[in-house]
């Protein structure tokens, strides 16, 4: 519109000052200043530019859009493929017995939907974010369909739409039933995911891992536990991606759903050293913290107790390692594997827990194949070992027959 109404204005201009020579430039310049101003007024308005770091993935609900194909890990945003109407749900809470209050009423919106994801066959479904934020999942209605192309239809959308609900075979989808939408603002949030596709042939082919760190004072219980540190007070002492899920539990199902051949496992569990000269050093359980609370566990190795134990030495105010594994948490991560099939060796190892300021002078935290002495110390030194050794042999599980 500007640009009609300058060029009109300036051919008017121009030919009255300088002709028709005068007339055309006029034109060509109002026609020049109109063109801007329409473009401020109606123009494509420029991207903003995205923070480093910034999360821009976007849900949407698209009909005909791209399914993505995932090698490896990724984080994934999907597109919503089918969803219900909203449904509202009231509930009433009355003022109390002998009182004048009138009731109260609360209304709750659910959402039901499924979200594509990729082209599967996925292996793993990892972490849910919710607008960004990590989606606790305890509690929820979730069911994830890794996308073969033997897969049923869910369960909520066959009872929607009836016998011939479709499957989506051949799509990794992720089915959400009755989300309260409370926190996100009475809207479907953004959902993201953590996937994984195995691709290749490494993970098939892998029969036995070794598991560590080793040095975990309860790294290896299934059982999720939290550490009391005051009044109120607890923080997560194995459980740091579900609080309802162990970190050891989270690791093993991942294993096993990305190495589906997978047979044996060893087991590290650590014990320290404290000297190079096999003549002076000695091999025991080790602690984090003489005193430790940790909720539904105390920590016990060989018969001794957690304040009987040396405490690891300290780098920048935190433990040079994690102690020692309770003998409780061995048995169960034990347990646990051999419910899953998997055979299991206990592999004992030394760390030497020698820091920097040792009055002996030796390397900080060296080697523990840099032991040395004469042939009688050795010997004592290696018998200190075995005993090490024998009493992981007793918490090995036998073989059958």
């Amino acid at each position: 519109m500007a640009t009609l109404a300058l060029s009109l204005a300036g051919q008017v201009v121009g030919g009255a000052v300088g002709g028709p020579i005068g007339a055309t430039i006029g034109r060509a310049l109002g026609a020049l200043a109109g063109s801007a101003i329409d473009g401020m007024l109606f123009g494509e308005k420029p991207q903003t530019q995205v923070a480093a770091g910034a999360d821009i993935r976007l849900q949407g609900s698209t009909e005909g859009a791209p399914i993505p194909r995932l090698y490896g890990w990724s984080r994934v945003t999907g597109n919503i493929i089918w969803a219900t109407e909203l449904e509202e749900v009231t509930t009433e809470t009355s003022g109390g017995k002998g009182t004048s209050q009138p009731a109260e009423s609360e209304t709750t919106i659910l959402a039901s939907f499924a979200v594509g994801l990729c082209e599967g066959e996925v292996h793993r479904l990892g972490r849910i974010w919710a607008d960004g934020q990590v989606l606790e999942t305890e509690g929820l209605s979730l069911r994830f369909y890794r996308g073969s192309e033997a897969q049923l239809a869910d369960s909520l959308i066959e009872a929607k739409q009836g016998a011939n609900a479709p499957a989506y075979r051949g799509l990794c989808y992720l089915v959400v039933e009755r989300l309260p939408l409370g926190p996100f603002g009475n809207r479907i949030p953004n959902i993201s995911v953590e996937l994984c596709r195995v691709v290749g042939e490494l993970e098939p082919a892998i029969r036995a891992v070794t598991v560590i760190p080793g040095a975990t004072e309860f790294g290896y219980d299934p059982t999720p536990r939290v550490r009391v540190v005051g009044p109120g007070a607890t923080v997560n002492e194995n459980a740091h991606q579900s609080a309802a899920t162990s970190d050891w539990t989270l690791s093993l199902d991942e294993l096993t759903s990305l190495c589906p051949n997978l047979e044996h496992v060893a087991l590290v569990v650590a014990w320290f050293g404290d000297d190079l000269r096999a003549s002076h050093c000695t091999i025991a359980p080790r602690v984090e913290a003489s005193a430790r609370d940790v909720n539904g566990a105390s920590w016990s190795v060989a018969g001794l107790s957690r304040s009987a134990a040396q405490v690891v030495s300290f780098v920048d105010g935190g433990p040079a390692y994690g102690g020692t594994p309770s003998d409780a948490a061995v048995l169960a991560a034990i347990a646990d594997l051999t419910a899953r099939g998997l055979g299991v060796t206990l592999y004992p190892i030394v760390l030497m827990d020698i820091p920097a300021d040792n009055p002996m002078g030796q390397p900080a935290y060296p080697w523990r194949g840099r032991i040395s002495g004469a042939v009688a110390d050795v010997a004592g030194f290696a018998a200190g070992y075995a005993d090490f050794v024998l009493h992981y042999a007793g918490l090995a599980p036998r073989p059958a027959g």
